[in-house]
């Protein structure tokens, strides 16, 4: 057994093409080991021949597996049979019948209905886990365990498999049975703390941002993952969780409290260690603007018409400028109050500070830098019509993103994967409906 394994792991340092591995299989599962993994130019995605078993639902690991099919991975989305990832009811506004939440993180992915809690649908998820490099999993701590579905029952079958866990405040501890949701970790984890106006209630961010962060760093630790497995053969477990994301996300605000002791605060748009960073009324909107030294400053200065401002001994340095932050913002505000916001871009424009508007959706979907780096994709959907998205936001030098399929209605693609994937028989198949299986 040992030795089997041994070969069995080694396998897995390179994978082939799926009709190659498994030639009875034939020209479905061609069609399933392509459809994901073609890129805008026609080339394979860099991440081609690598197939993810997605069992995660609403935010962060969707948009992580979302991230890895971007990339050409083959995700298959298992959902429960009738209902489906969450996301699917959140709503409005729906595109027809879809929900526009479920559309924004489920591109490039296959949707295969599942009952995880059926021994049937069970010893389904273990044959496809057999034939995956990633899993990808955000249940309570043990929950699939309980199914034989844990990640020491899967390798034990597929000892190369990369099993990421995605939870609320990771596999143990004494909160680890507790839901994660982004709203509640945010507090727990210190973002609303330091979110809203100086003088106003704690605010929650306008996106799930530490959903999207965990998301982020699952991909990243599946990519080590990989290239760990790439050198030894060897899968692994990882633990991910909003609440460790969250905490490490603090960055310079966790640092101020560990080193110097300094508690956080709310500072609205405006930067506790830098000032002027922050956005300014104007006439008929708002305007950021930025001074991350002391050249930006006298940039400004000049930019406003204010000259002797740079001079002034009490704003030499920015930490001065820290330290006398209300009398300064005070007569910057005036003086931003007096001219429109397109105004002020113009005279900031080529000035070489950082500055910008504060933008609505339509704003942002017509910005020539949006247009230029064709960060709206328009992807034809079989229900809802063509559905617009933003992404991928990275691009590389050698291998392009694939062309975007649409995200799944649900169990889409359960008898493709079923047949294709796992060989089985169109009349098991209606056996297994009939069950209530898939």
């Amino acid at each position: 057994m040992r030795e089997m394994r041994e070969m069995l792991s080694k396998s897995f340092l390179w994978r082939a093409p799926i009709h190659q591995k498994y030639p009875k299989l034939g020209s479905v599962s061609q069609k399933c080991a392509s459809n994901a993994s073609t890129s805008q130019d026609g080339a394979k995605g860099p991440l081609h021949g690598i197939r993810v078993l997605d069992l995660s639902r609403v935010l962060a690991g969707p948009y992580c597996t979302m991230i890895l099919g971007d990339l050409g991975a083959d995700i298959i989305k298992v959902e429960r049979p009738g209902v489906g990832d969450d996301t699917r009811s959140w709503g409005p506004p729906f595109c027809n019948t879809e929900s526009a939440y479920f559309l924004s993180v489920n591109r490039n992915k296959k949707s295969v209905t599942v009952n995880l809690k059926h021994p049937k649908g069970a010893e389904l998820i273990k044959k496809l886990a057999a034939l995956s490099d990633v899993v990808v999993e955000n249940y309570l701590p043990g929950k699939l365990a309980a199914m034989g579905l844990g990640y020491q029952h899967l390798s034990s079958h597929n000892p190369a498999l990369i099993y990421c866990s995605i939870s609320g405040y990771g596999q143990t501890g004494p909160y680890a049975q507790r839901a994660g949701y982004d709203v509640i970790v945010s507090g727990v984890g210190g973002l609303m703390h330091i979110t809203g106006p100086q003088d106003g209630e704690p605010c929650k961010v306008g996106v799930a941002m530490t959903d999207l962060s965990t998301g982020l760093y699952a991909h990243g630790a599946i990519m080590a993952a990989l290239l760990h497995r790439h050198h030894t053969g060897q899968g692994q477990h990882i633990d991910c969780n909003l609440f460790s994301t969250q905490v490490v996300s603090l960055v310079n605000i966790a640092s101020n409290y560990l080193n110097a002791g300094q508690e956080a605060s709310r500072h609205g748009t405006a930067h506790p260690s830098i000032v002027p960073y922050q956005a300014f009324k104007t006439r008929d909107g708002y305007v950021l603007v930025g001074a991350g030294n002391d050249g930006q400053f006298k940039i400004l200065c000049k930019c406003l018409g204010l000259e002797d401002l740079s001079t002034d001994e009490r704003y030499a340095t920015n930490k001065l400028r820290v330290a006398n932050r209300d009398t300064l913002l005070h007569t910057l505000s005036q003086i931003f109050g007096e001219k429109t916001t397109g105004e002020w871009l113009t005279l900031l424009e080529g000035s070489g500070i950082p500055y910008g508007p504060i933008n609505n959706m339509q704003a942002v979907f017509s910005d020539p830098q949006v247009k230029h780096q064709q960060l709206i994709q328009e992807i034809p959907h079989p229900t809802a019509g063509t559905v617009r998205l933003p992404g991928p936001a990275v691009k590389f030098s050698e291998t392009a993103t694939v062309s975007p399929t649409p995200p799944p209605t649900l169990g889409q693609h359960t008898q493709e994967v079923l047949q294709g994937l796992l060989g089985m028989e169109p009349q098991d198949i209606s056996t297994l409906r009939t069950e209530k299986v898939i």
